[in-house]
């Protein structure tokens, strides 16, 4: 049998917070507070010690992220579900650095916000969220690429040759070639159609 989890829920819409602390209930644990803004929260925080709070990034006195830092440096016990509309990539490790347990979309099925709340109980100081991976991906890939590959890269992309990288960039053809075998090495790619498939993938290219 699961253990009863105790959830604060922090979200600005009220039907938004009446879903949520039926979709918990249903699951076997209990809403023990709720809260419409970051200060509603710190102080419904410090009254019922909630095991999770799950806590929308969009308050009307200031961004959600501002409670998951302030839980996280109180508490490293403290599950930490973050809610929001916003399913930018690049912001998942935003997130996840703040000290965030799991990262949820509201148009997400409710089972997976569940699933959320019981890992972030279990393993706090973890962090869960659909896209993760590929995020991770993309940023290591990005900080190791400098700015002129980039720029290569792109043209690259655009289908031009060596030479006429060069010639758009102002820089000399055996630049470009010590360029691409940069890219090439930092990609995992043996050619040009590898590196720009896995640009693509972990999203440093639009398909």
């Amino acid at each position: 049998m699961k253990p009863q989890i105790s959830v604060l829920v922090i979200d600005d819409h009220e039907s938004v917070r009446a879903g949520l602390k039926i979709a918990l209930s249903r699951a076997g644990h209990v809403c023990v507070g709720e809260a419409s803004t970051v200060s509603e929260a710190r102080a419904q925080i410090a009254h019922t010690n909630p095991q999770v709070i799950v806590v929308d990034l969009s308050l009307p006195d200031g961004n959600g992220l501002e409670i998951v830092r302030w839980a996280r440096s109180i508490s490293n016990r403290i599950g930490i579900v973050v809610l929001t509309l916003n399913p930018a990539e690049d912001f998942l490790l935003t997130v996840m650095k703040s000290g965030a347990s799991a990262f949820v979309e509201k148009s997400a099925p409710l089972a997976e916000l569940i699933s959320a709340v019981e890992h972030s109980h279990i393993a706090p100081l973890s962090f869960s969220a659909q896209g993760i991976s590929k995020a991770m991906k993309k940023d290591h890939a990005a900080n190791a690429l400098t700015l002129r590959e980039m720029q290569v890269l792109e043209k690259l992309s655009d289908g031009l040759s060596a030479n006429n990288i060069g010639l758009e960039l102002f820089i000399t053809q055996a630049t470009v070639k010590t360029h691409l075998a940069s890219i090439y090495r930092k990609l995992d790619s043996k050619n040009r159609i590898q590196a720009i498939i896995a640009a693509k993938k972990v999203g440093l290219l639009s398909n």
